[in-house]
């Protein structure tokens, strides 16, 4: 039987591996919606060769541009724009299961809709959770929906936890690359380049995510998100960085035996797993050799050089609306860092004055939520524009 899928952000980094399990899987897997932010010549070729019903482009005159070009094809894709669209995608009821690829806070609102609506989640938007938490986990239990994660890492904890008893674990360990900045100073740190911040040491990604990994606050993120998908504690969930990527992380029961996922580094088997969940399907990409893996080796995360994971843990502790804040002041951080008119320190120092003027909300609704991230975006933006003058 065919399974019917959606993806938001299919012109990304996941949504392009993604659609590659799909081409391997095209006697399984159906697209009904695509979606992105202005790719639309990437986007008219996902078209061509899966004939969604439903395509998104958040940019209103890029979305203008595709469906001109579809029409002169004769194509009767439905094409849809901003939020709404993304809505519309999220929620199209031929949807078995949506995998929530963009980047960023934009996420959360359609992947709440399309919970409310019945319909399984892969999460690959860490956003989701971070700023949404309790509110997802409540919509998701109450409509009896799968969150599935699509991070290795979490994925990995997912398989590690499969026919285990939650009450069993004692705490989860995630592993991290270290960034290609591992084992330097925060001295050595202030005199980071965009070109050095981009250039992962294992992953192939996006320009945020990769930005993330070299701050650590793409761990961080994964902290907050793994105490959500989990149901775990702060003091349950411990980070090691482990530079060869290849355990991509573990669960320590509380017999202290510890299990743990290996693999390459290949974001195409979480996709796959969370496509065909409950089942496990074969696969041609390569396996680990383990005569070729000469060494795995663990040390402790450099908190004081890399002071978002401290961060993001503060922000679980302090509980509420403060992930919020976190995730949207990092994200202007980020995007002026990008944009090179911060420096890479600046970063987590943006991230910190912004939470510290923060008040935050203990039990917020989605309305609070949507709130206190325009307001951190807008603190974060004003902090910045301080420092250039």
């Amino acid at each position: 039987m065919m399974k019917n899928i959606s993806i938001l952000g299919s012109t990304g980094s996941i949504g392009t591996q993604a659609l590659e399990v799909v081409s391997e899987n095209s006697d399984a897997l159906n697209i009904v919606g695509l979606t992105t932010n202005t790719s639309i010549d990437l986007l008219e070729k996902q078209i061509d060769a899966y004939a969604p019903r439903i395509v998104c482009v958040m940019d209103g005159d890029a979305a203008l541009v595709l469906e001109q070009r579809l029409k002169k094809k004769g194509s009767s894709v439905e094409v849809v724009t901003g939020l709404d669209g993304l809505i519309a995608v999220a929620t199209a009821t031929e949807n078995k299961l949506l995998l929530t690829a963009v980047s960023g806070m934009i996420g959360l609102q359609p992947t709440l809709a399309a919970i409310n609506a019945g319909i399984d989640i892969a999460l690959a938007n860490k956003e989701t959770l971070v700023a949404g938490g309790q509110i997802v986990i409540d919509a998701a239990a109450a409509k009896g929906v799968s969150l599935l994660p699509v991070d290795s890492e979490h994925c990995a904890i997912f398989q590690c936890l499969m026919g285990n008893k939650h009450q069993e674990i004692d705490r989860i360990i995630i592993t991290a690359s270290g960034g290609p900045f591992r084992g330097q100073t925060r001295e050595q740190l202030e005199s980071v380049t965009l070109a050095q911040a981009l250039k992962h040491p294992n992953w192939s990604m996006g320009k945020k995510i990769t930005i993330d990994s070299a701050t650590l606050m793409n761990k961080g993120l994964e902290v907050i998100e793994a105490k959500w998908l989990f149901n775990l504690s702060i003091d349950q969930i411990d980070v090691v960085v482990h530079p060869q990527s290849i355990i991509h992380s573990m669960v320590e029961f509380i017999d202290h035996s510890t299990i743990a996922q290996l693999g390459l580094p290949d974001m195409a088997l979480p996709i796959q797993i969370a496509f065909f969940y409950p089942d496990r399907i074969a696969n041609n990409r390569p396996a680990l050799d383990f005569n070729q893996v000469r060494e795995l080796t663990f040390e402790e995360p450099d908190r004081i050089a890399f002071p978002c994971l401290q961060l993001a843990y503060e922000a679980l502790e302090r509980g509420g609306t403060m992930a919020c804040v976190l995730n949207a002041a990092n994200e202007i951080s980020v995007a002026r860092f990008l944009n090179q008119e911060i420096h890479f320190l600046d970063i987590p120092r943006i991230n910190r004055l912004v939470m510290e003027k923060h008040q935050v909300i203990s039990n917020p609704n989605l309305d609070d939520v949507l709130a206190v991230d325009n307001w951190a975006r807008q603190i974060a933006g004003e902090t910045v524009r301080k420092s250039l003058n």
